[in-house]
């Protein structure tokens, strides 16, 4: 009787968190141009009526501040099957991962060598190069982040990044 009272009670806990979710789930984006696979995995986090950009904004706070993880809990991973040319930057294959600098517009995507680390532990040293993005507003704000791949040609594509009153984005090619 003890133990069914307890499992149930396990369960009724298990679902209760559940059913509210993760604050910042789990995301990827991924295409395929060439023949050759790209894909980024991050946490999406949500906006929830907080100020995210800018001084006194949420991301303002974070230690790496003007750089920003883009996204939630551990660093953004970008993977490439194919070398990339992303605005004049070359990009081997391989495995990054990705930040923004959010501060001076426009905003800079900034690639960088070290993998799997936290989102907040960001060394510049590391950093493979960065380009300028395309900043832009959307038409009304984004409340969850939403990154994406697409393919806008053969051998070409954009990454994109919305968020919040921001939508920012860059060109590539596949070599």
């Amino acid at each position: 009787m003890i133990k069914s009272v307890l499992m149930s009670a396990v369960l009724m806990t298990a679902a209760m968190f559940t059913a509210q979710g993760q604050p910042s789930p789990p995301a990827q984006t991924s295409v395929t141009i060439g023949g050759k696979a790209l894909s980024i995995k991050y946490s999406a986090p949500s906006v929830k009526g907080r100020k995210m950009f800018g001084d006194g904004g949420r991301i303002s706070n974070d230690p790496t501040y003007p750089v920003w993880r883009a996204g939630a809990n551990s660093a953004t991973a970008f993977h490439t099957d194919a070398d990339l040319d992303i605005k004049g930057l070359h990009v081997p294959a391989g495995n990054y991962t990705i930040f923004v600098q959010v501060t001076p517009e426009p905003w800079q995507l900034i690639i960088n060598k070290q993998t799997g680390q936290w989102g907040l532990s960001y060394k510049k040293d590391q950093d493979l190069g960065r380009v300028a993005m395309d900043v832009t507003k959307p038409s009304s704000p984004i409340e969850t982040l939403k990154i994406t791949l697409s393919e806008t040609g053969a051998k070409a594509g954009t990454l994109q990044i919305e968020f919040e009153n921001y939508v920012a984005s860059v060109p590539f090619k596949v070599q």
